[in-house]
């Protein structure tokens, strides 16, 4: 699957080529990282994530273990959940027609999902131990599943926005993130490693602030409670009503003050690059605003 291997590094570079206040990106470091490891990730990641016909659970599983080869820390496991079905998505018969295809095929795939599936992402969300993370009443990560990759994630979906996305059928995905892409936004208009022209950089932007002024970010509820993901959120509503261009030196200066208090939206970003993953799988079927 070239056309999705390129979709997805595309998506994964735009991650840090455009400045998403909060995120790490070529403009600024952050939560100690750096940009290049985001793309040395992606590269390691993408092979076993587009492995044709794997199962889901081991796409997420294996893809983890080959990005912790590569960098050493978790850079991209929300990433990876939330691609790992749209990637099986995208090889059934006629999926890449239309969104709407390709959100039923979506339901297919995660109808399907088995408890190997979530004993592989198990193990994967295991190794690459992400901050916060706490423990759950049920079908704790730690423990050995028992539930279907699906039901174990609808228990986390209230606590967890990338969790929900397998409870809801990826609504998020469909109702926030594609839907503000403009018409005509053509992913690969570039290659991975090429600078985001403007244009591009404002629609990556627009999808970013639509999560983050729209959704209590998890991981910054996770890490800092509740009412800094909210003051995050009513921030990110102010400047998306401005239409803030990348070079703005305000978007820079709440970028660097969010890393320096330790703030990552974390789950807007990995979402944004699922919105971009999937928008290049569909290509200009799905019909932005």
């Amino acid at each position: 699957m070239t056309e999705a291997r390129e979709a997805f590094l595309r998506a994964c570079w735009l991650d840090v080529a455009v400045r998403k206040p909060g995120n790490v990106s070529v403009f600024s470091a952050g939560h100690c990282m750096q940009a290049a490891q985001f793309v040395a990730s992606a590269q390691a990641a993408a092979g076993p994530l587009l492995a044709q016909g794997e199962r889901v659970g081991s796409r997420i599983e294996h893809a983890m273990a080959a990005t912790w080869r590569a960098v050493g820390c978790n850079t991209n496991l929300g990433i990876l959940l939330l691609c790992a079905p749209i990637a099986a998505a995208a090889e059934r018969e006629g999926a890449r027609t239309s969104a709407a295809a390709m959100r039923a095929a979506l339901a297919q795939t995660l109808a399907e999902l088995d408890v190997d599936d979530a004993r592989a992402a198990y193990r994967a969300i295991a190794q690459a131990n992400p901050g916060g993370l706490g423990d759950a009443p049920e079908q704790d990560v730690h423990d050995e599943p028992t539930l279907g990759l699906r039901e174990a994630m609808a228990l986390a979906a209230g606590r967890d926005r990338i969790a929900q996305q397998y409870a809801s059928g990826f609504d998020d995905l469909f109702g926030i993130g594609l839907a503000r892409l403009p018409r005509g936004f053509a992913l690969m208009s570039g290659a991975a490693g090429e600078p985001a022209d403007a244009g591009t950089a404002r629609a990556v932007q627009r999808v970013f602030l639509g999560y983050l002024g729209g959704i209590p970010d998890s991981h910054i509820v996770r890490k800092h409670g509740e009412a800094v993901a909210q003051t995050v959120m009513a921030a990110a509503q102010a400047i998306a009503a401005g239409e803030t261009p990348d070079g703005d030196t305000g978007l820079a200066a709440w970028d660097e003050s969010l890393k320096a208090q330790g703030i990552n939206p974390g789950t807007s970003a990995d979402l944004t690059v699922a919105t971009l993953f999937l928008a290049g799988l569909i290509g200009p079927t799905w019909h932005g605003t």
